[in-house]
């Protein structure tokens, strides 16, 4: 499914990102192929993924940002597997990551680029075979994501701060195959 993935990323290159049960209706019935879930709860996963597949859109769980959810052990994404209609997850974290892409969800890493270091893991990061896209955050970067588009073929996704049309054509002129946003109005 990773080529199919990169596919979809490449056709449509605006991802909406939910951050509260308010904006789902909106994300459900906007053009965006592809919806990252910002947030949750263990009590409402089901229903939430259930209608955002039933939309005919890719739905993305943020591991790290669902309430009542401990990823400190892989039977959260057991659970997610077995109890939810996700396609894939997104985590800050490599080891939840490799797991989750083991049982089959589609992974997307999320890196923080905050300073030198920072930067120099996710450059580390481009060797492995459990990621199907980085989101890097912030997504308004243009050197920075340039640089690790030129590193590798994992696709890169910028997300956060994307806040009009003129930092999504930055961030993809730069090398982002997509961008992650919750802005409605960029989308459609």
């Amino acid at each position: 499914m990773s080529s199919e993935f990169k596919q979809i990323l490449i056709e449509n290159k605006k991802i909406l990102a939910v951050k509260n049960s308010n904006s789902l209706e909106d994300a459900i019935s906007s053009s965006s192929k592809i919806i990252f879930l910002l947030s949750s709860d263990i009590c409402s996963i089901e229903e939430t993924t259930r209608q955002i597949k039933a939309s005919g859109k890719l739905c993305f769980i943020h591991l790290d940002m669902i309430q009542g959810l401990n990823t400190k052990d892989n039977s959260a994404i057991d659970y997610l597997r077995d109890n939810t209609f996700a396609d894939g997850v997104i985590t800050t974290k490599s080891q939840v990551a490799k797991y989750a892409h083991k049982v089959g969800f589609l992974v997307v890493l999320r890196c923080f680029l905050i300073d030198s270091l920072s930067l120099n893991t996710t450059l580390k990061l481009f060797n492995e075979t459990f990621i199907d896209a980085i989101e890097i955050l912030p997504g308004i970067m243009p050197k920075i994501i340039q640089k690790l588009s030129k590193k590798s073929s994992i696709p890169i996704i910028a997300g956060g701060l994307i806040s009009d049309e003129e930092d999504v054509e930055i961030a993809l002129n730069s090398g982002a195959i997509a961008i992650s946003t919750t802005k409605l109005n960029i989308i459609d």
